[in-house]
């Protein structure tokens, strides 16, 4: 199951460096993930400040 970006995202671009696979691209108003890169290693969530890479 892939993460996604929640609404609580303050667009910091932490997870973005933070990604094995480089599923997480900047987007207009928050980081897109997608779901196909992604391996449900968490390392996003690991870094984000206000808890915004949830899984889906």
């Amino acid at each position: 199951m892939a993460y996604i970006i929640n609404d609580s995202c303050i667009n910091c671009g932490a997870c973005i460096e933070e990604c094995p696979t480089e599923a997480i691209t900047a987007g207009a108003e928050k980081p897109d993930i997608d779901a196909d890169k992604c391996i449900d290693c968490g390392a996003c969530a690991g870094v984000c400040p206000v808890d915004a890479p949830v899984e889906d």
